[in-house]
């Protein structure tokens, strides 16, 4: 199959590169690196608009001259230049033009070094992408022959979560990765005065995690019959008392992906991101892939009938 990546001649390419290298490597797709241009409009008189759209298009192809010194060959790769409206309307024709399964993208410049910043054209994909994203975190770099290594997905306990997991499990398969069923809270404690305590809070959270962890075991028990499904599963619960605390608590090394689903709340075929995906998507360290809903119920329903 065929990723698309959205390459811009800054730090964000780069960064947009490296993990567009290591997630086609790991699934044995193709790479089709894209950048956008404005369609043209009318020329005037005076031929301005043509001679600008010349100096674009001459922009354009040295940026794609210099994105394949930062590709390792052994990665089929395309360099296209495309025109459209828009980059995100851009990045989406070609994905539909070549069926792709997910769009590769960078951080904005202007996010914390090593987390995921959503810049114009990330911020209007999150929110209305029929296609799977990939978002690499600001600065991200991998060796030239890495691979995904884990799979972690973001599990909230709804149905739309389990179809989330089954779906990252499918894509754990496909990339030869682990699986790991991750669960955040974060549990911020009231002030108390010295006579009042905190054993109630201490007791809700302990009913939460009770719960927690039987929605959890009925999904773990799918994705571990699941016929060629992912060869190691964990599940884990990172709390704290701020989503820094929380996300940072699971743990995370090279090679691992972050899987977050879209708000039962949005349009079912396209990302739309909710409140709780968002805050977690700013505070992961590591790239992140975020999943249409309907796409994961056809993910779910791939690995069920496989």
């Amino acid at each position: 199959m065929t990723m698309i990546v959205g390459y811009a001649s800054d730090e964000r390419g780069k960064a947009a590169l490296h993990l567009a290298g290591m997630l086609a490597r790991s699934a044995g797709d193709d790479l089709i690196v894209c950048t956008v241009v404005p369609a043209p409009w009318i020329p005037g008189m005076a031929k301005v608009d043509a001679e600008y759209r010349e100096f674009l298009a001459q922009e354009a192809d040295q940026a794609l001259e210099r994105a394949k010194s930062f590709l390792p060959t052994d990665v089929p790769t395309a360099f296209v230049r495309h025109s459209a409206r828009s980059a995100p309307a851009g990045l989406l024709e070609m994905a539909e033009l070549h069926d792709a399964r997910l769009i590769v993208l960078g951080s904005s410049s202007a996010g914390v070094f090593g987390h995921i910043a959503l810049g114009s054209v990330t911020d209007r994909l999150v929110h209305s992408s029929h296609v799977s994203l990939a978002l690499a975190t600001r600065g991200f770099r991998c060796p030239p022959d890495a691979k995904a290594v884990r799979v972690t997905a973001a599990f909230g306990g709804s149905q739309s979560a389990e179809d989330l997991v089954l779906a990252a499990a499918t894509v754990a398969a496909d990339v030869g990765a682990s699986l790991r069923i991750a669960t955040f809270a974060v549990w911020s404690r009231p002030a108390y005065t010295t006579q009042l305590g905190t054993d109630s809070e201490d007791l809700v959270m302990q009913e939460w995690r009770k719960e927690l962890d039987k929605t959890v075991a009925g999904t773990l028990a799918q994705v571990k019959h699941l016929p060629g499904g992912p060869g190691q599963v964990d599940t884990v619960i990172g709390s704290g008392s701020s989503w820094v605390e929380a996300i940072e608590e699971v743990g995370w090394q090279p090679g691992d992906v972050l899987v977050l689903g879209s708000s039962e709340l949005g349009p079912v075929a396209r990302v739309f991101l909710g409140s709780r995906a968002t805050k977690i998507l700013r505070h992961s360290p590591v790239p992140v892939v975020v999943v249409p809903r309907r796409r994961a119920e056809e993910l779910a329903e791939r690995a069920t009938e496989d």
